[in-house]
């Protein structure tokens, strides 16, 4: 079994990786600067934590989706990036977003537990695909943007037909959450990872169950199918990662191991390279011809939930805990690679902050802010909330229950909304379903709320 380590030596492992990389024709310092600087620092206009990033092929163009309920079509120009438009019409969280080749078309999957297919020319929903009710955590699209396939955690493998727009399959047979979908390089097979720690294939022409591939033992996070069509690269939560044959089922690269689940993972088949990125906040990059560990970069900051490699590999794109996408550039690498984001982020208050404000970080910081200039997130800004309708604050997008409610927010009606549930005040809305373990944290939680809403008061930092 081979297994893929990097030399101690930083100088002896990086410039005969450089020299066999420029002579295989993998990479190049010229295209590498080019490509690099045509990249922004930072895509920023969600307001929720990123959940996963893209980059078309075109290097020009990337999907970003988000906690906020919300995906982001982006144009790059002159390192910059320009937000063309917002895909809204989920319900809840969205957790991946892929580009169908060949067109203006996306795809999204949501907590809400449905698909959608959006025309990013008009930034219309074409269509909604509503699930049983559980997550959709990721999606994937045929290379010849016939299919789009979602693992959910209804523990089935959805296929979609994107001309007919139509669902026209289900397949069952993972005993466990299916966390994430591939499917091969012809477009003919998908597989798919489960929780259960298994890799399952399915037949997309036949449209029936395959064969098991593979068995992990720890639930499994991540497949991609490599160019070759012959192995798959996979990602387990016990932080391993690894390649495995297709036809055999056996391990053939043992990749190195993280301090925690493995979130992400790409490959830009172009220039022969693959990225994993963990919950430790370690990304690497590997060479697929031999899976020679290439570059590593560690954010002290937090997990990477979402990664996207620029098609020449000499840049990706980077998502966690905060409402931006970053770039971190590979070829040529910077001296000085700062860590992504803040820190403290909003929702990590210290030890000594009142019992109202530690609860509004928890429950409520991610979808809210508290300031009249703080911006929307997945819900509205609390500013001035108490003596306000709901549904009345205007740039928010409210669902049509909360839009036709007559509640007028107080200390009694937020109080409800922990007692008894948004799902019983205000059913129907998109507002998640948080509790509290006493009504000393509640009262605290209003009573914070009160202070820091107040357009008398002084602002709080939210």
């Amino acid at each position: 079994m081979l297994v893929a380590k990097s030399m101690p030596n930083l100088t002896k492992r990086v410039l005969p990786v450089l020299i066999a990389c420029l002579a295989a024709g993998l990479c190049s310092v010229a295209a590498a600067d080019d490509a690099a600087s045509s990249m922004p620092e930072t895509l920023e206009g969600h307001g929720g934590p990123v959940r996963s990033v893209a980059i078309a092929a075109d290097n020009t163009h990337v999907l970003t989706s988000s906690f906020d309920y919300s995906a982001i079509y982006w144009l790059l120009e002159a390192q910059k990036g320009r937000e063309l438009m917002r895909l809204e019409g989920h319900d809840a969280a969205v957790n991946d977003a892929a580009f169908v080749p060949g067109g203006d078309i996306a795809v999204t999957a949501s907590d809400d537990g449905s698909v959608a297919v959006w025309n990013l020319d008009t930034g219309e929903m074409l269509k909604r695909f509503q699930g049983p009710g559980d997550k959709v955590l990721a999606v994937d699209v045929s290379g010849d943007g016939r299919y789009a396939a979602s693992a959910g955690w209804d523990r089935r493998v959805r296929l979609y037909d994107l001309k007919a727009l139509e669902e026209v399959a289900a397949f069952e047979g993972h005993r466990g959450n299916v966390n994430d979908v591939a499917f091969s390089p012809d477009g003919k097979t998908l597989y798919s990872a489960s929780y259960d720690g298994t890799i399952h294939s399915w037949d997309v022409e036949e449209r029936k169950p395959g064969r098991p591939i593979y068995s992990h033992g720890w639930g499994l996070n991540i497949v991609r199918a490599l160019p070759d069509g012959k192995a798959l690269l996979f990602g387990s939560l016990d932080g391993s990662a690894g390649v495995v044959d297709i036809e055999s089922g056996n391990v053939l690269v043992d990749l190195a191991v993280h301090k925690g689940p493995i979130l992400s993972a790409d490959i830009a088949a172009d220039a022969g390279m693959a990225l994993v990125g963990g919950a430790d906040g370690v990304v690497r990059v590997y060479r697929m011809a031999d899976w020679i560990l290439l570059h590593t970069f560690e954010n002290p900051n937090g997990p990477i939930w979402g990664a996207s490699l620029a098609a020449d590999g000499t840049a990706a794109m980077l998502a966690g805990l905060d409402d931006a996408a970053f770039l971190w550039q590979i070829s040529p690498r910077k001296s000085f690679e700062p860590p992504l984001g803040e820190f403290p982020r909003r929702f990590q208050v210290s030890s000594d902050a009142g019992p109202g404000e530690l609860q509004f970080a928890r429950k409520c910081s991610v979808c809210h802010t508290l300031t009249k200039d703080g911006a929307n997130r997945a819900g509205p800004s609390l500013h001035g909330v108490f003596g306000r309708k709901a549904g009345t604050l205007e740039g928010y997008v409210y669902s049509d229950a909360l839009k036709n409610s007559d509640i007028v927010w107080n200390e009694e009606t937020i109080a409800r909304l922990f007692d008894d549930g948004p799902d019983v005040v205000t059913p129907g809305s998109k507002m998640p379903v948080q509790r509290l373990k006493s009504v000393e944290d509640r009262d605290a939680l209003i009573a914070f709320l009160k202070r820091a809403t107040d357009p008398a008061a002084s602002s709080v930092s939210q």
